[in-house]
């Protein structure tokens, strides 16, 4: 779950147009992806495919790899998560949203995501990569948390429990992705991240 964009306030005419040219940008690279390989696929020939030149490629997104590692689930859930009640254990904040448009947007994005993730686990250079975004998920998490509990990002439990929820969030995609995506994954969620909440009590 990573991103380099989010903002809550509605999307002006410009702004629009811009999202509009990513996800194109993104849905022609994964069916390319798709029928070649991530490897045999070349930015000139996403460009080429989007209806647009190399270099507006790389306005949205830096390498090749950006197109697979960036992802807008970490605002979303930190948006989300932002609305649950006050006082409400992140746990259950997290379930709840699930419930929401995160659980829509997990479903919508269920052949893309199964896709994303095969890369990432695949691919060397998308490994190494996603070691680092997990790294910037957990920052993410953390900040919501240390805003929920009025505690510093940098408290100790802060970022372990950050970590915690990011791992099991990893793992499940990952058992998810195994599996072909043929389980729900917000109901693997629902399940066992009540597990952090039990303390490990096992």
């Amino acid at each position: 779950m990573t991103t380099h964009e989010t903002s809550t306030a509605p999307l002006g005419l410009r702004e629009r147009k811009k999202q509009k040219t990513r996800e194109r940008v993104r849905r022609e690279a994964y069916r390319l992806f798709t029928e070649h390989g991530y490897e045999a696929t070349t930015v000139d020939q996403i460009a080429d495919a989007a209806e647009i030149s190399s270099s507006t490629f790389f306005r949205y997104f830096p390498t090749k790899e950006d197109v697979v590692i960036q992802d807008e689930y970490d605002p979303a859930l930190a948006e989300a998560v932002r609305a649950r009640p006050t006082g409400e254990p992140i746990v259950d904040a997290i379930l709840g949203s699930l419930k929401g448009s995160l659980g829509a947007m997990l479903q919508q994005d269920r052949e893309s995501l199964l896709l994303r993730t095969r890369l990432t686990l695949n691919d060397p250079a998308l490994r190494a990569r996603n070691v680092a975004e997990q790294e910037r998920s957990e920052r993410a998490m953390a900040e919501v948390i240390a805003e929920r509990t009025g505690r510093e990002v940098t408290d100790l439990e802060v970022r372990c429990a950050a970590a915690a929820l990011i791992a099991v969030f990893t793992t499940l995609v990952r058992h998810w992705v195994e599996g072909d995506g043929k389980e729900d994954l917000a109901a693997l969620y629902e399940r066992h991240l009540p597990l952090l909440s039990r303390g490990l009590d096992f």
